[in-house]
């Protein structure tokens, strides 16, 4: 049995007339307790059910994600590492959840770090551009993304120092974001499961990856939008039409950087 197998399973409970939600669930959960899969791909009613948009077999990647998920991200209804998750092999997208990281309580996450194929996605001056390093790379890599909003990410960034320890690499600002129903800080700011596409897409040589992961993001977003969302420009869009209705905050950090945008 495979993940995708789970997936399957109940993506045919979902779409089958008289099974009801509950009854998709009890798959789901039966075969992830057999694989010991500690999932968190909830699948939604028939009418905007996302498993047609999943890859039908896990993707083949030789690079291993590891997520590490500020816990605000767990109780969003709208994020995006789930599907993330649900497009790769359990041991290629593997999961954390906290604000503060240590060896004694995460011995195996301070190997990973100590491990210099490792790498770690976070945007700065020390940053170097991910495609020069795929160019030099030839064994498979892990690669650390941290999930939450730029504050948050920040915070677990710097506070934990263990996170100091990879190479430490960043995205070209490329494309814009598809992930139209949230708001981000600037045009071309990414949500995770975006970061982790492009990354991957990257890292194995192959941007075929990147549309397959990006799918059911895309149908995502096309559900909300159907059923009353509305699209979210970025704070940048907004400041620069003039369309910023919320009060600039009174701090002068702060508000230099909405300047900046």
């Amino acid at each position: 049995l495979t993940f995708c197998l789970v997936l399957q399973k109940l993506s045919r409970s979902c779409v089958s007339p008289g099974h009801k939600e509950s009854r998709a669930w009890e798959v789901l959960n039966t075969y992830s307790a057999a694989l010991g899969i500690k999932h968190q791909f909830k699948c939604r009613p028939q009418k905007v059910c996302l498993c047609p948009f999943l890859p039908v077999h896990p993707l083949k990647v030789s690079t291993c994600l590891y997520i590490i998920q500020h816990p605000a991200e767990e109780s969003r209804v709208l994020r995006t590492v789930p599907l993330l998750a649900a497009c790769l092999p359990p041991d290629k997208c593997k999961i954390l959840v906290g604000r503060r990281f240590n060896e004694g309580r995460y011995p195996e996450l301070a190997t990973v770090c100590r491990n210099p194929n490792t790498l770690i996605l976070y945007p700065g001056a020390e940053a170097t551009n991910l495609e020069e390093v795929a160019v030099m790379s030839s064994s498979p890599s892990v690669m650390i993304i941290i999930d939450g909003t730029w504050s948050q990410a920040k915070d677990i960034f710097y506070k934990n120092s263990l996170f100091r320890l990879p190479k430490q690499v960043q995205l070209k600002p490329s494309i814009s974001s598809q992930y139209v129903i949230r708001t981000q800080p600037t045009n071309t700011c990414l949500s995770t499961l975006e970061c982790a596409a492009v990354a991957l897409s990257i890292m194995e040589k192959n941007k075929s990856i990147q549309e397959t992961i990006l799918h059911p993001l895309q149908a995502l977003c096309s559900f909300q939008l159907q059923h009353g969302a509305q699209i979210h420009h970025s704070k940048e869009h907004l400041l620069k039409n003039g369309l910023y209705d919320k009060p600039m905050p009174k701090n002068k950090r702060k508000l230099r950087r909405m300047e900046l945008l």
